[in-house]
């Protein structure tokens, strides 16, 4: 366990002017890394995410309390010209600043990297942007819409049904984008003493994401199949129906193939030469899914986890929420308590990189809660 004092970004300040979930995710991480993290919002509605809802708890979106732990709070508007102050001196006093905001927003703010520098020489300024520099550059990002646009929704459905990641997973993939920027960044400040510009855009992390998929239409001009559960490249590699839910089966190699079939009684699919090898099987998947679907129909998914478990075949079921999150096994050290002034005790995800051990406690705090303290402390005066 790792002491707040040891941790990576221990004595360093993250100003977060970002809002929704890319950049507060990517912040959060930073406060679990040991950052003391300011949350900048605007008085009033604040971060959209406090009113996306239901379930409310305590007056508190569960969106929002997902993603803005371990944060001071403070509001700020930017239409009055002693908060636009307030805002530069404490870009002056920040280490990290990450935002969202599209390039005219930028502009009206005067808060341009090379202005922030300016203000700053040392600050590492992480931008999360929907599109790279081109034609869409200044069009606001949202994740289902990234989904469709970034190429996720080609590969991800069943056939011709396309379907959207059940979470705002480019979101989720931006954030581990800003925050490894971010880390770099810092490392060459530690060599160089200068800050530094880093960017993520929510559709190039979409476009990154498809690795393999992506490698085989760039290599062939083929638009890849939608396969439900089931793997492009690797078969038998999906979900089968067990005579009381769903069951993963995870086989990547030949061995473990012809494990699988002696587990299930059936050695002779190990050598049948139209499943063999995993080109064949690829080949022939709809022909061997087909027979592998009736054997697994034929008990319940506990007894074909530890059947093949045993014989060295990855397997498992298809958790419900309620069993990932009742299994310790599992998220034993990704969850953490958390005590809310309106919401009471309660459980939430943290950061799952050890050096993030143990996250903050602090609860995500409430629209401008500590914009007095903070900018008391920091000496910075309005008006």
């Amino acid at each position: 366990m790792n002491p707040p004092s040891s941790k990576p970004l221990a004595g360093l300040r993250v100003l977060d002017l970002s809002r929704i979930l890319a950049g507060p995710l990517a912040a959060m991480w930073m406060a679990d890394l040991g950052a003391e993290v300011i949350k900048v919002e605007r008085p009033g509605n604040g971060d959209e995410t406090r009113r996306w809802g239901p379930p409310f708890v305590g007056g508190e979106s569960a969106y929002f309390l997902a993603v803005n732990r371990g944060k001071l709070g403070i509001a700020l508007d930017f239409a009055e010209a002693r908060d636009r102050a307030a805002l530069r001196e404490l870009v002056r006093r920040s280490d990290v600043l990450v935002h969202n905001f599209l390039p005219t927003t930028v502009a009206k703010l005067g808060l341009s990297h090379e202005e922030a520098r300016k203000l700053n020489g040392r600050l590492v300024y992480t931008a999360v942007a929907g599109f790279p520099p081109g034609p869409y550059r200044d069009e606001p990002g949202f994740d289902a819409l990234i989904q469709a646009l970034g190429g996720l929704m080609a590969i991800t459905g069943d056939g011709e049904s396309p379907v959207k990641v059940g979470v705002a997973i480019v979101d989720v993939l931006t954030a581990w984008a800003a925050l490894a920027g971010t880390l770099s960044a810092l490392l060459v400040r530690e060599r160089t003493g200068e800050g530094g510009y880093v960017e993520a855009t929510l559709v190039e992390c979409s476009a990154a994401a498809l690795v393999n998929q992506a490698q085989a239409f760039l290599l062939t001009g083929k638009e890849p199949r939608r396969l439900a559960t089931a793997h492009p490249h690797i078969v038998p590699y999906q979900a089968f129906p067990a005579s009381d839910g769903l069951l993963m089966v995870a086989v990547g190699t030949d061995a473990q193939y012809r494990a699988l079939c002696a587990a299930l009684g059936q050695p002779e699919l190990g050598t049948d030469p139209r499943f063999a090898a995993n080109p064949d099987r690829v080949r022939n998947r709809d022909e061997l899914v087909a027979i592998l679907s009736g054997i697994f129909s034929t008990r319940p998914r506990a007894e074909w986890v530890r059947i093949l478990k045993e014989a060295g075949v990855p397997a498992g079921p298809v958790n419900t929420l309620g069993e990932l999150f009742g299994d310790e096994g599992l998220v034993g050290r990704v969850l953490v308590e958390v005590d809310h002034p309106t919401v009471g005790r309660y459980r939430t995800v943290a950061c799952p990189l050890p050096q993030a051990w143990p996250p903050s406690p602090l609860p995500p705090p409430r629209l401008g809660e500590h914009t007095e303290a903070v900018l008391e402390r920091l000496g910075i005066r309005r008006g």
